[in-house]
């Protein structure tokens, strides 16, 4: 198992298509590098349900999820399972975002997801963000799409609980769904651990990768 570290990372973007999927997929990851670099910036982008409880459910969430970060939330009102077909004002979005911020590391949907919405969003994110480190995360669900990953952030024992414990305070909405619960959530933690020597990890995918071992 190889280790590779970006360093110190001092801006940060985290693309979601729904209100919950950046919690889901990457946080573990937000909070292990939010609690490690005090202040570092979270340009948050979320495409779906603005404007309502969603919206608010996930402003709560993202500031949980991101402690002492320097978070700026945008929370669009694209619908729900048509984002495709709302390409130009979902592109417009990123691009707006990408005007406005040069990240460290790109947290988004990974372009093998099943959800035509996460598919999108990865879609424009690997365009937009051409020559930084974007790294799809996982959202476990009916379709069973989960491949293979490339790419492993060993969690804490203490960060996958309390992203648990965050995801079941801060989603009210989404309880009632039959995956969203302690064990599909710590479960698929527990595994993508032990594919990478650890108790728990958020695993990656990872569409283009540029070394530099020279230096």
């Amino acid at each position: 198992m190889i280790r590779l570290g970006a360093g110190r990372l001092e801006r940060i973007v985290a693309v979601g298509a729904h209100c919950d999927d950046i919690a889901i997929g990457a946080g573990g990851t937000l909070l292990t590098l939010c609690l490690a670099q005090p202040g570092v910036r979270v340009d948050a982008l979320v495409l779906s349900g603005g404007g309502g409880e969603r919206e608010q459910e996930e402003r709560a969430a993202l500031a949980a999820f991101c402690p002492g970060a320097d978070l700026r939330p945008t929370v669009l009102k694209l619908p729900d399972g048509r984002i495709p077909a709302h390409w130009e004002e979902a592109k417009t979005a990123v691009e707006e975002l990408r005007a406005r911020t040069e990240p460290d590391l790109v947290l988004a949907p990974r372009t093998g997801d099943a959800h035509q919405d996460h598919r999108a969003s990865a879609k424009l994110m690997t365009t937009a963000f051409r020559d930084h480190l974007v790294l799809g995360y996982e959202i476990v669900k009916w379709d069973g799409d989960l491949g293979r990953p490339v790419a492993y952030q060993p969690l804490s024992p203490d960060v996958a609980e309390r992203k648990v414990r965050l995801l079941q305070e801060h989603y009210p909405s989404q309880r009632h769904r039959p995956w969203y619960d302690r064990e599909a959530f710590l479960g698929l933690a527990r595994i993508r651990g032990i594919e990478c020597h650890a108790r728990y990890a958020e695993a990656f995918a990872v569409t283009k990768l540029t070394l530099d071992l020279g230096d």
